[in-house]
């Protein structure tokens, strides 16, 4: 997400459990947000108490992936897992050009516009059981999604569970040198009226000196960082240790959960 305010946060307290998180009802529930993916533009806002608007580069993420986007997975390693894939055009671009790929969004509209455009994708928190888990050679954290949670510091630990030994993070990082949490609202403002869905839910934006500074005193080794366009990008390897009976994701597997079943309201889609 690309923020144009300034405004400093407070800190906010993270989750005690954040590891436990199931997908916010403020995303699954959002009809803003639905409505949002399925006309292909905003706008759209994060909003914070104080009513400070982060904007939602809708018409962007609803789009084919543009040449900064190339330029990121150009990048990306092996099989590819996409954290909060929005609208899937990363994982349409990569499904296409015969890459092993998945997308989770915990949006169940999200899910289903990635696979109308070809990409395997499955309505599932980060913070859930997932495929292939400590065996993924890439995990994307685009357009803001590093804000995931509210904690950057439990998204990274979760992270580095989820990739292979040695693994490559790309996480795309806030435009202004900030490190800010707190809990924000979707809001869909449209002629001078704020229409919020759901319950506020906790996010976080970091820039790239303080996502380096986390993900150091967390082990990871730093393997580049970019600005491409007006967006900045970090590369994170994985200190995990090698396990000796780890296997790839399995290609097929990932492919087949391109026929996403309808969820109920309290359960994640999963393969069919």
């Amino acid at each position: 997400m690309k923020a144009e305010g300034t405004t400093r946060l407070a800190p906010g307290r993270p989750s005690a459990h954040p590891a436990r998180e199931t997908p916010d009802p403020a995303w699954e529930a959002s009809d803003p947000y639905t409505a949002a993916l399925r006309s292909g533009h905003g706008p759209l806002f994060l909003r914070r108490a104080d009513g400070w608007l982060l904007p939602l580069e809708v018409e962007r993420w609803c789009a084919r992936a543009d040449a900064v986007d190339l330029e990121v997975l150009d990048r990306s390693e092996g099989a590819v897992l996409d954290v909060g894939c929005g609208p899937g055009r990363l994982v349409a671009e990569l499904a296409a050009r015969g890459r092993t790929v998945l997308g989770i969004d915990v949006s169940e509209a999200a899910v289903t516009r990635t696979v109308r455009l070809g990409g395997p994708s499955l309505r599932r928190s980060v913070f859930e059981p997932l495929p292939g888990e400590g065996r993924w050679d890439t995990v994307l954290l685009m357009d803001g999604n590093i804000g995931i949670g509210g904690d950057p510091r439990a998204l990274l630990a979760r992270v580095a569970a989820l990739l292979a030994p040695g693994g490559l993070l790309i996480a795309e990082t806030a435009p202004a040198d900030v490190d800010e949490r707190a809990h924000v609202q979707l809001v869909d403002v449209t002629d001078a009226r704020a229409r919020t869905a759901g319950s506020p839910f906790p996010w976080a934006r970091i820039g790239t000196r303080a996502l380096l500074r986390r993900a150091g005193a967390a082990g990871w080794r730093t393997a580049g960082q970019w600005t491409s366009g007006e967006r900045r990008f970090v590369a994170l390897r994985s200190s995990r240790p090698a396990s000796s009976t780890a296997e790839p994701p399995n290609s097929a597997a990932v492919i087949s959960s391109q026929r996403v079943r309808k969820p109920s309201a309290d359960s994640p889609a999963t393969p069919a």
